[in-house]
């Protein structure tokens, strides 16, 4: 059952919405066992790698491109530094629509392009940033033909929301602390929307990169947040709070969560993890990281950050003076 289906009644669709699904939704919460005893609290993995195009972006991105047909549009258009290129393509795809994604040049990672190719969008690179790249998308959609589907799009948001209540739901109570990247923005104002309607008080905690533009986790890889003033709002507020972790940090959390837990998910997941180390946390607390993206997404990271393959002969010698040296 897709986002659609199963939280028709909390989501702004009607009789004329269609029901659009890849199957997205319904990820699966796990428990932490080795970090959990390393950090004293009862850690989870919220896995929205596991949604269709190995993104959370499924859950807002269902929702807009069928909203987007219901009004009638003849096509999508999104800016991507990658996750949301893949899943604007597959779900406009599913619809019946053309896609355009617009991508700055040389800063997605290729499996990414790959997904949004492979399903029929046209991509294209712009000569400048993602916050240039998204301007032209704005314009284009102002024209009245395609709809923007990027997390401004607020239907994007509504989607999104579902996640805080699978995490309630699955976990049977609402967690004392929600971690995750922060890249737009999106994603955190989505959280906090889903947990305000649920009357849930927590800590909401976005782990952004100190090196905005730079930085070698290119999912979260914005300069300027869309959703800058309202994840401004909600620190102001008290519901949330950021925290600048270095890319030396996220890659450590990204390997840690790998050899540590078996979890393979993209560099930029792991930031909420690294932020957790820089704020304090009450021993047995209750504390959910969200995993947004799959390992696949970005394999680059993995010759970057991991030693490669060793070349042996085929022997159980030559194996064990490898494996035992």
């Amino acid at each position: 059952m897709g986002v659609i289906a199963r939280w028709r009644d909390r989501l702004p669709v009607g009789p004329a919405t269609p029901e659009l699904t890849l199957g997205e939704g319904g990820t699966p919460l796990v428990r932490s066992e080795r970090l959990s005893e390393r950090l004293g609290v009862e850690l989870w993995f919220k896995f929205e790698d596991a949604n269709p195009t190995g993104s959370f972006k499924d859950r807002g991105m269902c929702v807009a491109v069928a909203k987007a047909v219901e009004d009638g549009a003849e096509g999508v258009v999104c800016a991507s530094t990658g996750n949301t290129a893949a899943s604007a393509a597959a779900y406009a795809a599913r619809a019946g629509l053309p896609a355009v994604v617009l991508t700055p040049v040389g800063a997605i990672a290729a499996p990414k392009q790959a997904q949004a190719r492979a399903v029929g969008a046209r991509v294209l690179e712009v000569r400048g940033t993602f916050d240039e790249a998204l301007r032209s998308c704005q314009e284009l959609s102002d024209r009245g033909t395609f709809a923007l589907v990027n997390s401004l799009n607020p239907h994007r948001i509504e989607g999104q929301k579902t996640a805080a209540f699978e995490v309630i739901e699955q976990l049977g109570r609402v967690p004392d602390v929600l971690a995750l990247p922060y890249g737009g923005g999106g994603n955190i104002t989505a959280y906090a929307k889903g947990f305000a309607e649920e009357g849930a008080t927590l800590r909401l905690i976005g782990g952004q990169a100190s090196e905005r533009a730079h930085t070698i986790a290119s999912a979260i890889r914005i300069a300027e947040p869309a959703h800058a003033h309202e994840v401004a709002a909600l620190v102001a507020d008290g519901r949330a709070e950021l925290v600048s972790v270095r890319d030396e940090e996220i890659t450590d959390a990204w390997l840690e969560i790998a050899s540590r837990e078996g979890v393979f998910c993209e560099p930029s997941s792991a930031a909420g993890l690294a932020a957790l180390a820089h704020i304090t946390l009450v021993p047995g607390t209750t504390v959910v990281c969200v995993l947004t993206g799959h390992g696949l997404k970005d394999t680059a990271a993995v010759d970057v950050l991991t030693a490669g393959a060793t070349l042996v002969e085929p022997t159980v010698e030559a194996i064990l003076a490898e494996v035992c040296s």
